[in-house]
């Protein structure tokens, strides 16, 4: 950061300055890109498992806009595999209690 505000002050900066502000770059990229792409397809992935779709479909977010298009488009059109908890029609018996001395 302090090579990044020290580059806008000069007028003229030299190469050595640049190349090392583009090495510093080049190496939080790969880092942040990781922590995006973990943000977007962990939660994807609990979703289409809890839908009953396949988890693989989440790796459809790495396409950009398309990808996350086709996959909400397939959450939210198709029919989910899941069973629905079914109600009781009557209520569970009591417990006895426990036998006093």
């Amino acid at each position: 950061m302090l090579a990044l505000a020290l580059l806008l002050l000069q007028d003229q900066p030299n190469a050595a300055q640049i190349q090392h502000i583009v090495m510093a770059m080049m190496a939080i990229l790969p880092i942040l890109i990781v922590i995006c792409l973990a943000v977007i397809i962990v939660p994807t992935w609990f979703i289409c498992k809890k839908a009953g779709f396949s988890p693989w479909l989440s790796f459809l977010c790495l396409i950009p806009t398309v990808g996350m298009l086709v996959l909400l488009y397939v959450l939210a059109f198709a029919d989910w595999k899941v069973v629905p908890v079914q109600q009781m029609a009557y209520a569970p018996p009591v417990p006895p209690y426990p036998p006093q001395r």
